[in-house]
């Protein structure tokens, strides 16, 4: 796989598609908000029936390989996943 750069809003979709298949539920009803902390690094909160779910960079790691097999019909092990801040676009992932 080429390198691609995967948009702060494709993140979000790939954590709603993997909590919506954990708990039963439609994506519509997972809401998601991502962080980046200087001490931390990258996460994410997944609230779904009014529970809150932390995911740490390897649980947002989970759902972008699910998102590729399943969105981009690609093998999600054949790339290396990276996340960055990005100024003007957020937080993005890389697959190199």
């Amino acid at each position: 796989m080429a390198e691609l750069m995967i948009e702060e809003q494709d993140i979000i979709n790939a954590i709603c598609l993997q909590q919506a298949k954990n708990k039963s539920v439609t994506p519509e009803q997972v809401e998601v908000e991502l962080f980046y902390e200087d001490d931390e690094g990258f996460f994410a909160e997944a609230a779904v029936n009014g529970m809150t779910v932390n995911m740490n960079t390897f649980d947002m790691t989970q759902a972008l390989r699910l998102w590729i097999e399943e969105q981009l019909h690609q093998d999600p092990y054949a790339t290396g996943i990276k996340f960055l801040l990005d100024d003007k676009r957020g937080i993005i992932a890389s697959l190199i």
